[in-house]
């Protein structure tokens, strides 16, 4: 190899090095771009359409998981704990809850984190696009259910009986969740099946 060569190679090696680099920026770019519209998503469809208060803890019921299941089934775990967490945190500030807020920005995002990893991983050793999604949004759901039992008891001093009056309420939003969540997942990967991948 002359020097002529050597330049070649040595060339085409740091552009493709660059176009590495320029990859991995536009890929955080989508990312956070998609998370930063599910996030307002979230936002809306928990706010927007009519919550139902729970007297027990002051809280309340939504389907916001909705939206939150449907960005990290389609978008992954940086998508579905960004948009969970800032956009739910975001309704509870705004509908007057904002007691809540910090635990809902960890807890929310923990979970769609949860499920948007789950999702990717089962998608390596189950074929089936649906059952890799249930059991994922199952376990992503079942943290909520156990981290708003818990922060209400720790940090709001709620007592047991108390927090486990909202218990099965989280858990029917999870299953309202995924009931609304897989259709639209499954349209969505009609017409964009890439993401399947």
């Amino acid at each position: 190899m002359d020097n002529n060569d050597a330049f070649i190679v040595g060339n085409q090696s740091n552009y493709a090095e660059s176009m590495k680099k320029e990859y991995s920026k536009f890929r955080v770019t989508v990312k956070l771009t998609l998370a930063a519209v599910f996030a307002a998503l979230v936002f809306i469809v928990t706010s927007q359409i009519p919550p139902i208060p729970i007297p027990a803890t002051s809280g309340y019921f939504n389907v916001g998981e909705t939206v939150i299941y449907v960005a990290a089934l389609l978008f992954g775990a940086s998508v579905g704990a960004l948009s969970g967490g800032i956009g739910a945190m975001l309704a509870d500030i705004y509908l007057g809850f904002g007691v809540f807020a910090p635990g809902t920005l960890v807890i929310k995002g923990i979970e769609g984190a949860i499920v948007g990893f789950l999702n990717l991983k089962l998608k390596k050793y189950i074929q089936n696009v649906t059952l890799c999604a249930v059991i994922s949004v199952i376990v992503g759901g079942s943290e909520m259910v156990a981290g708003y039992f818990l922060y209400e008891q720790l940090a709001l001093g709620l007592s047991f009986s108390v927090v486990l009056a909202e218990a099965p309420f989280n858990a029917v939003q999870m299953l309202v969740g995924i009931i609304i969540a897989l259709p639209i997942m499954h349209a969505v990967l009609r017409v964009f099946p890439q993401l399947k991948s």
